[in-house]
């Protein structure tokens, strides 16, 4: 454990060296420079996302670099949203239900902003025509969703079959 020295004043340098990486130890403990000691506790991950300032009186202070986080943020959806990803994503959506409640809530968005336009018109065949859809669609919408489930039913039905 102990190390041997061959002089004093190679002793006093070890001491003079650990005295000053245990005075950063505590400043990174104590948070004298906030941006380092955030950095060394997230083993740099905080140090794109912070920036130090200086106020009025002088003294720094530690803000949101909010424009380095918009840029990381733009480039995920940009990669999330690249033509490849979009394939994959749809794949995946379709196997989980997703595509199906996006397409499901679509229709009933835009019926019922449809019904809501004809609804405030001053024409009263306009009027009918928007009260029609609010009672009428959700019935055509689970029929037409009835017959296209049989419809794949069917098509599962007969590509099996053929695989047989």
């Amino acid at each position: 454990m102990a190390a041997n020295y061959n002089n004093l004043d190679e002793l006093r340098s070890q001491k003079r060296l650990l005295k000053q990486e245990i005075g950063d130890l505590e400043d990174i403990l104590t948070f004298k420079n906030k941006k380092q000691s955030l950095g060394v506790m997230t083993h740099g991950f905080t140090d794109k996302y912070l920036k130090e300032t200086k106020n009025i009186n002088g003294e720094t202070e530690l803000s949101l670099d909010t424009e380095n986080i918009m840029r990381e943020v733009s480039s995920g959806i940009k990669e999330s949203v690249s033509k490849k990803n979009m394939m994959g994503l749809a794949n995946d959506s379709v196997r989980s239900g997703l595509l199906e409640d996006t397409l499901r809530i679509g229709a009933v968005t835009l019926v019922g902003n449809y019904a809501k336009k004809n609804m405030m018109n001053k024409s009263w065949k306009k009027k009918l025509i928007g009260a029609a859809l609010i009672y009428v669609a959700p019935y055509a919408l689970r029929f037409l969703r009835k017959k296209l489930d049989e419809y794949q039913r069917n098509r599962t039905t007969s590509s099996m079959e053929k695989l047989i």
